[in-house]
């Protein structure tokens, strides 16, 4: 039965704020907005507030960054082992890589200053970022990465659902993670047995409409 799992907390991250919750973590607040316009500016300055310790963020693309930090908000209170968690993610968004492969393509077109970088490369695909999630956490377990058209919620409350009865995953780690240029939208949330909230699709749903 689908309520034997529940919801244990989720993150929103939309309009230059972070929500954990139902929670404000972090906004950028009204006397800021002329200089927090931009989408690398806002994610800048909500990684320094948030105390994240991680070096390699500032190397990452737009999308890695937004999904990280999410998904940093909620595993940093999980005290996860510091050799091996046995959590899956479960990822969708509508826009792919589209912002990474606009920039290496304009790379490309580039004749005069033809010089594809590797560093911007690496990001075509939007699953990396799942990839950068799992090393600083320490994850070894199933993820996959979705493209709809809009939020899938009873896609993910499936997917998530059957890797936690079939004991590949101990908890799962799934939601919407969006980003084209200084558009963004992400929404992640954390499901295992225990919890508050009942992992069904209407409940799904509305925390991702909270913002």
């Amino acid at each position: 039965m689908d309520g034997q799992f529940h919801i244990k907390s989720y993150c929103n991250i939309k309009n230059q704020s972070i929500w954990m919750n139902g929670e404000l973590l972090y906004n950028e607040g009204d006397e800021q907005e002329a200089q927090t316009e931009n989408f690398p500016t806002f994610i800048k300055n909500a990684y320094k507030f948030l105390q994240t310790d991680y070096p390699k963020f500032f190397k990452m693309d737009n999308l890695s960054k937004l999904a990280f930090l999410a998904a940093d908000v909620l595993l940093k209170s999980e005290n996860l082992s510091e050799e091996e968690n046995n959590i899956a993610l479960i990822f969708s968004n509508k826009a792919s890589s589209l912002d990474t492969d606009r920039k290496h393509q304009a790379a490309i077109e580039n004749s005069e200053e033809y010089f594809p970088s590797p560093a911007v490369f690496v990001y075509t695909l939007p699953n990396i970022c799942m990839g950068e999630i799992s090393i600083k956490h320490r994850l070894y377990s199933e993820n996959s990465f979705f493209i709809f058209d809009r939020f899938n919620a009873e896609h993910l409350q499936l997917y998530a659902n059957s890797l936690l009865r079939s004991g590949k995953a101990e908890k799962v780690l799934c939601g919407w993670v969006d980003l084209d240029e200084n558009s963004y939208d992400a929404f992640l949330y954390l499901v295992e047995k225990d919890g508050e909230i009942e992992h069904k699709t209407e409940e799904i749903t509305r925390l991702y409409n909270t913002l």
